[in-house]
């Protein structure tokens, strides 16, 4: 019995490790990396936006678009298998940061 049990184990044993996952210390490197990125083109962008005649929504559309490149970025390390609802979630979010970020800078959220 004992043996029929080392049997099973070893072949799935054998298994940990080969995929990555998403306590894998490099992917998720990357990925804070991709948002630090994001976030930084983000808040720069913004803070650009501020003497723009612009209103809030249509500042952060524009400081969204202008972070592209770092958003595709992060959604190239985040979503492995290319699903297009993780894709769309991230800049979804990113919009929704773009407009955190707008507000913060006209000085019309603290936080």
């Amino acid at each position: 019995m004992r043996i029929a049990v080392v049997l099973l184990a070893l072949p799935l044993g054998a298994c940990v490790g080969a995929y990555p996952t998403p306590s894998d210390g490099r992917l998720k490197t990357r990925i804070d990396t991709a948002y630090k990125a994001r976030d930084t083109c983000l808040a720069t962008n913004a803070a650009g936006e501020t003497a723009a005649s612009l209103d809030s929504a249509a500042a952060a559309r524009a400081v969204a678009l202008a972070c592209i490149p770092e958003t595709e970025s992060l959604v190239e390390v985040s979503n492995r298998d290319g699903d297009p609802r993780v894709a769309e979630a991230i800049r979804n979010d990113s919009e929704f940061r773009a407009m955190g970020y707008v507000l913060r800078a006209r000085g019309q959220v603290t936080n």
